[in-house]
């Protein structure tokens, strides 16, 4: 689990295919271990369905509970 906790820490968000592929687990691991961390309340997932060439992709978007992203840099509007 600290494989699939340590990417989403370092890189905020990311689908499940795109975390497989960068900590070189099986999908399936992969899933399971999203599915235990959701259950701990460690991370937040929503099932996405996206299309690619027109077939259905179902997929998990992940990001650690709690996580607030920085502010990009660069002028931002007054209140």
């Amino acid at each position: 689990m600290d494989g699939v906790l340590q990417y989403l820490r370092s890189h905020g968000q990311g689908f499940d295919t795109e975390i497989a592929a960068a900590i070189g687990m099986p999908i399936e691991k992969v899933r399971r271990q999203l599915a235990d961390l959701s259950a701990d309340g460690d991370v937040l997932v929503c099932r996405s369905i996206q299309f690619k060439e027109g077939q259905p992709v179902e997929a998990m978007l992940c990001r650690v509970s709690g996580y607030i992203p920085p502010a990009s840099p660069g002028r931002k509007p007054k209140r």
